[in-house]
């Protein structure tokens, strides 16, 4: 496990540091997605979450998801191409579930990726930790906060 900030972050996902979204590859092939621990801090109270429909394609950096929150209101975006084969029905009815456990139930998407190299410019392993304090140095999280 890697230690960002206070938060454990699983060693075998693969984190989009731009978007902070984790991913998990699974053994049909396709990818359950969700915000990091740090996203969800700064989106506050999880009002609502709006998947986009099973069945869309969608394009890296494009929105996945809406999410409504006490501090932040905006999209989730996907890391590569892809289409959307499914979405967590429980955080529909409880979004709050993105707070108390941001790496398992309050998972968030299922995305089919459009080619095999999906995972090209995520990062895995112990390179988490390095890798997220250089894109907090960055300031980039700031356009999207506001």
């Amino acid at each position: 496990m890697a230690k960002v900030l206070d938060a454990d972050y699983p060693d075998d996902l693969f984190y989009d540091m731009e978007n902070q979204i984790w991913y998990a590859a699974e053994p049909d092939g396709a990818v359950r997605a969700g915000f990091t621990p740090w996203a969800v801090g700064l989106i506050g109270d999880v009002l609502v979450f709006t998947p986009k429909r099973t069945g869309l394609d969608v394009e890296k950096d494009r929105w996945i998801a809406m999410v409504e929150g006490g501090k932040w209101v905006g999209a989730a975006r996907a890391g590569f191409d892809g289409t959307v084969v499914g979405h967590n029905e429980r955080l529909v009815d409880a979004p709050e579930l993105m707070m108390k456990d941001a790496f398992g139930e309050g998972w968030m998407m299922r995305l089919r990726p459009a080619r095999d190299d999906w995972r090209d410019g995520l990062v895995t392993g112990e390179a988490i930790g390095p890798a997220f304090d250089a894109w907090l140095l960055t300031g980039a999280y700031k356009d999207r906060t506001g």
